[in-house]
């Protein structure tokens, strides 16, 4: 996939059919989208093009906006390579872009710059400022233009429109089980392991405290989750505690994770924790054997759950 960082002096010489938005986790539903588009282009005999943006348009828009995302930028590039498509174009959005009208957009920037013949809408997509038109809209500029305009088929999967904001929504509940069904692989949080409380250690469950990176990445909801752990290069089984710490008495939120059948020193090392099931809610406990006997049972319950994860074939998805 040839990848173009957009400017205002773009201009791509190849015919092209595209579609436009902003893919963020490019999930199930993103994915068959996609699928669409190139078996449209082929049939058109153009290249196929996604075209998305550097930042949530909202950040622009409202400075108030606190992102909630599913992906960085380049790992929605990295997913989106691996769909067909032959070119991706990111355009950097800012005030500028985001004044111009559905129509303006899709004369100046789609058809003059980028070489778009037909464009294919995603069925809950809306662009232009103030997201003011909608489908039929773009209908009626595409055939002043000499642009078709193509509706997408939506993806349900077990009657459940896959978007975004779903998969957003199955994550702040917990279900990371769904949100993984829905994204068609584990979310997943890196970032650096930091200094902890060294409570687990006591205990006999070592922990390493990730920081995640970015902060903006949506953090699942407290509870005790079973988890693929990925740190240089090399995959181990786990455990991960979201949450407050409440036996001891904490407050500010920690994102633990012991790591089964690990030895060694992990401070200031990059780690990648992948979600598979949650084990539980987070709870107090009246006392630390206590939680070390439940800590014992989660332990063994997260060797089942991934165990079964692997056996069913969605492991390829964590590699």
């Amino acid at each position: 996939m040839k990848i173009t960082i957009y400017n205002e002096t773009s201009r791509l010489d190849t015919a092209s059919i595209a579609t436009i938005g902003f893919f963020d986790g490019v999930h199930r539903g993103h994915r068959f989208l996609l699928r669409q588009l190139c078996d449209e282009a082929r049939q058109r005999q153009l290249s196929s093009m996604v075209v998305t943006f550097d930042r949530h348009p909202r950040q622009v828009l409202r400075s108030d906006f606190q992102p909630q995302m599913l992906g960085t930028l380049e790992e929605k590039l990295a997913l989106l390579a691996q769909t067909g498509v032959d070119h991706c174009v990111v355009l950097p959005f800012r005030e500028q872009l985001a004044s111009l009208s559905a129509q303006a957009f899709m004369q100046r920037v789609l058809k003059e710059q980028l070489g778009v013949k037909a464009l294919m809408i995603g069925y809950d997509n809306r662009f232009g400022h103030k997201r003011q038109e909608g489908f039929d809209d773009y209908v009626q500029f595409g055939k002043e233009m000499g642009m078709d305009v193509l509706p997408s088929k939506p993806l349900y999967v077990g009657g459940i429109g896959v978007s975004s904001s779903v998969v957003r929504s199955f994550l702040l509940e917990g279900e990371v089980g769904m949100a993984a069904h829905c994204l068609g692989y584990p979310y997943t949080l890196a970032g650096e392991v930091v200094k902890g409380f060294h409570v687990g250690t006591g205990m006999g469950f070592p922990t390493a405290n990730l920081q995640p990176k970015p902060a903006d990445k949506v953090i699942p909801a407290p509870g005790v989750y079973a988890v693929m752990v990925t740190a240089d290069g090399r995959q181990w089984q786990g455990m991960m505690n979201i949450g407050n710490r409440p036996t001891f008495e904490g407050t500010a939120l920690s994102l633990e994770t012991h790591i089964f059948d690990f030895e060694g020193n992990l401070y200031g090392e990059q780690l990648a924790v992948s979600f598979i099931s949650r084990l539980r809610s987070e709870r107090k406990f009246r006392s630390a054997s206590e939680l070390t006997a439940q800590l014992m049972e989660d332990a063994r319950e997260a060797k089942e759950q991934i165990a079964r994860w692997q056996e069913s074939g969605d492991a390829i998805f964590a590699k």
